[in-house]
């Protein structure tokens, strides 16, 4: 009887992903699960008939925008998690355009500690996913 080769059974993707790229697949799974639940909130104010005074901008306008694009990125940390590359593409772009957030927040605002906090964290998913071993497993 002939046993079976290791070699010819395809590795378990959950096993085979690299600790850098679960890293950024935590936090954008992170910071989609934060943008879904920012939705969820701007959507049931807008329900219950909040209205900005200042500026005219539509809650449930915005509780979509939060939804998609949170939604989106939840979905890409999940897929790094499980050990699909197609997550990576759209994590770098989303952890890019959150470090320019991160800048509105603490330069543009004023709130220094939440804009370095962001783009720390930012950064620590961007340098995650260039890692040397991140980008092998991803060109495999």
């Amino acid at each position: 009887m002939r046993q079976p080769d290791d070699q010819s059974r395809p590795a378990d993707p959950r096993t085979a992903v690299p600790t850098p790229v679960r890293i950024a697949g935590w936090i954008a799974s992170a910071q989609g699960l934060i943008g879904i639940v920012v939705a969820v909130v701007l959507a049931v104010r807008a329900i219950g008939g909040h209205r900005e005074e200042t500026v005219a901008i539509s809650g449930y306008g915005t509780a979509i925008w939060f939804a998609i694009l949170g939604g989106g990125l939840f979905a890409a940390g999940l897929g790094l998690l499980r050990g699909r590359r197609w997550g990576r593409g759209l994590v770098v772009i989303a952890e890019l355009l959150l470090l320019f957030v991160a800048w509105y927040v603490g330069v543009g605002s004023g709130q220094y500690a939440a804009g370095i906090a962001l783009a720390v964290v930012c950064a620590v998913a961007l340098v995650s996913l260039f890692r040397r071993d991140a980008i092998a497993w991803y060109a495999a």
